[in-house]
């Protein structure tokens, strides 16, 4: 990497070189069997320079030829995007624990026989579900190298499991699935199938529903799959330098009801996202994105800081063959003061959301969305009833925010390990189904 770095800076002002290297193990099981077992490795990097003042990028997987990515680094800088920033000089002042030496350690057996474990637990309570199941182990070591001093590296472990069960009867198909991604070694995952099991047990009947306004509460995964992408695409600091974010001239303003607060924050210990420092080398920290209602603000990388006349967030990620971009690291939702059963028992009808299907066909940035309720439960007089089948959910998620919240639930969740979030009660949206 350092004769990289001197190569290119024989022709460029700036340069940055970074590296990585991953060796994954997935493992994956069909139809209640053993599928997959394998090991891969990756290893890469990327180059980007700044000469003549713009931007010059190339990235390769074959290390034998250094003056060759230099070369096309060279080439793309004559028609690459004028430079609007340096190199930072980081001065890293915090650790991130995002290593666990037993999950780079945990044999290849052990991954099968939890996986093998999830599948023999849910068909020893129901025998009729057919199980897909995945766990998997990853090591990743990253690099930076730029000109202006930056040497930094770390080490992240990622172990992932889902369970996916699948129950036919008659032309009634019944798809649930739970997943769980840490940095850290767990025991089992006896928490997943009792979750997945307890959601099969809620949907053995079914439900009519009437299309019409009603309450309707999201769980944490519901959240997630509906109610994100607007919100993170709104305070991108992209998003708002070509002014197509409806937040962008709103900072410092109360936008939404004050019991909502997100944070942007890499720096918690063995969480996936987390991380010492962004893809450019810039130290990474917790960020008020939205405080008790109030946008606070928007987060950036170099690139798009630098036009926006503001210094980076420590928020731009790149995969090996792109340049970094502004992107969340893990989002923060607080939480509330309700509990979900209460929340259930307060709804003389309404809707669960959890699982959905195509919420963002439409516009991301206006917040609209409509979603197919892939699985959703009916409840009545305080009361989960059943099933919803062939039912839809709609609304404006910076409306909804704003004057329809009714209530968070009292513990934020984990959901695929980059958000955490709270169950979330709205007082009227938009239910249809086919009649």
């Amino acid at each position: 990497m350092e004769h990289l770095l001197n190569l290119a800076l024989r022709v460029a002002e700036e340069a940055e070189v970074y590296e990585e290297v991953t060796v994954g193990t997935p493992i994956s099981f069909e139809a209640n069997r053993l599928k997959m077992l394998e090991t891969k490795e990756t290893r890469g990097v990327a180059l980007r320079i700044i000469r003549n003042g713009r931007i010059g990028f190339s990235s390769t997987t074959d290390l034998r030829n250094l003056q060759m990515l230099v070369d096309h680094a060279v080439a793309v800088s004559e028609l690459g995007a004028e430079a609007k920033f340096h190199f930072p000089h980081s001065a890293i002042t915090h650790e991130v624990q995002v290593y666990d030496p037993l999950v780079e350690g945990v044999a290849s057996e052990t991954l099968i026989a939890m996986g093998q474990s999830m599948i023999d637990k849910v068909r020893h309570h129901q025998p009729h579900i057919l199980c897909d199941a995945g766990v998997s182990k990853s090591v990743g070591r990253v690099r930076i190298l730029n000109s202006a001093g930056v040497d930094l590296s770390y080490e992240k472990t990622v172990l992932a499991a889902s369970i996916h069960g699948n129950l036919v009867r008659g032309t009634d198909m019944l798809d649930i699935y739970e997943s769980k991604v840490t940095c850290e070694m767990v025991p089992s995952y006896d928490e997943l199938v009792d979750r997945l099991l307890e959601k099969f047990g809620l949907a053995e009947r079914t439900a009519e529903v009437s299309t019409k306004q009603m309450s309707v509460i999201f769980t944490p995964r519901g959240v997630a799959a509906t109610l994100l992408l607007p919100l993170q695409s709104a305070l991108n600091g992209k998003s708002v330098l070509q002014g197509a974010s409806p937040l962008g001239d709103k900072l410092n303003q109360k936008v939404f009801d004050e019991r909502l607060s997100v944070y942007d924050d890499a720096t918690i210990d063995l969480t996936p996202g987390s991380s010492v420092c962004d893809d450019e080398g810039v130290p990474t920290r917790r960020i008020p994105l939205i405080e008790k209602g109030s946008v606070r603000n928007f987060y950036y990388d170099l690139q798009t800081a630098g036009l926006a006349g503001t210094e980076s967030t420590g928020n731009g990620y790149r995969s090996l063959s792109t340049l970094p971009s502004p992107s969340l690291s893990t989002a923060l939702f607080d939480p509330g003061d309700t509990a979900y059963e209460s929340m259930i028992s307060d709804i003389k009808e309404g809707i669960v959301v959890d699982q959905v299907m195509g919420a963002w066909a439409g516009n991301i940035l206006s917040g609209d969305f409509s979603a197919n309720v892939h699985l959703g439960f009916k409840i009545e007089n305080g009361k989960i009833v059943g099933r919803v089948k062939n039912t839809m959910v709609a609304g404006n998620v910076f409306e909804i925010f704003d004057k329809n919240l009714v209530a968070l639930g009292k513990e934020s969740v984990w959901v695929g390990g980059t958000l955490k979030v709270p169950a979330m009660y709205f007082h009227s949206l938009s239910v249809s189904t086919k009649e």
